[in-house]
């Protein structure tokens, strides 16, 4: 079994081993990870399932990029296996979709009571590189090769194939996969252009809602649209739900 099933009574050992960085290190920051100005402040929402969401959308999203799995289906995993970012591999660990270690794994590893007791589990620096293990462990298995010919809105067959090919054994994984995605919305972060929904305590800054356009923009915030474009650097006056706009004067 693949999954993980991290329940906070189970125990979790430890043994140091030599990371491997060319396996599983990502490289360079995500480019569309949030980045603060100095006169905004970033909250983070204090719903465990929507600041897991703040947290990790981005970084799905440049694995989608980087390896054309859907960042819906990414998250939704992440979601489930790592219990909102609080079970004990997760914490622990830096292990958000429950890798075990394989033959293969070089680095270091955590022992965990699961299947069977203190089976051996994949450790990461960063959550960061545990999203790229997940990328790499799914492109280089055959099994998973049709997924790959799917389109990335797909999310459905993508859930159906994870199942299909195994990933879990849980019968009912691929519907729980969907459920997610459905119920939080997930699916439109398959579109690299929409980033994660902050709030963000500063009066310049519009986060596009359904609706939104440029032209609106300029009429409640008493600003044209071509000084709307030149602020935020758009050289189309096409806006995306969940884009941060700049509104100042």
């Amino acid at each position: 079994m693949f999954l993980a099933s991290c329940g906070s009574k189970k125990q979790v050992y430890y043994a140091d081993a030599a990371m491997n960085e060319q396996t599983i290190t990502a490289e360079g920051k995500s480019k569309k990870q949030y980045q603060k100005n100095k006169d905004e402040e970033v909250v983070y929402s204090s719903d465990p399932t929507t600041r897991y969401i703040q947290q990790y959308a981005a970084i799905a999203q440049e694995e989608m990029l980087r390896y054309k799995i859907p960042a819906s289906i990414t998250l939704a995993q992440g979601l489930l296996e790592s219990q909102l970012g609080q079970g004990v591999l997760a914490q622990k660990s830096n292990n958000h979709f429950g890798i075990k270690c394989k033959r293969d794994w070089k680095g270091k590893r955590v022992y965990h009571d699961d299947d069977a007791p203190g089976e051996c589990f994949r450790a990461y620096k960063h959550p960061k590189e545990s999203y790229r293990d997940h990328s790499l462990f799914l492109v280089e298995r055959e099994r998973y090769a049709s997924l790959f010919r799917l389109k990335k809105t797909d999310y459905k067959s993508w859930a159906k194939g994870l199942k299909k090919a195994g990933y879990a054994t849980d019968p009912a994984y691929a519907d729980k996969l969907i459920g997610l995605i459905e119920r939080l919305s997930l699916w439109k972060y398959d579109n690299p252009k929409v980033s994660p929904d902050f709030n963000v305590k500063n009066r310049d800054i519009h986060i596009v809602q359904k609706g939104d356009t440029l032209y609106g923009l300029s009429k409640r915030y008493k600003i044209s649209v071509d000084k709307l474009k030149k602020i935020n650097g758009l050289t189309s006056s096409e806006i995306q739900i969940g884009q941060h706009i700049r509104v100042e004067k």
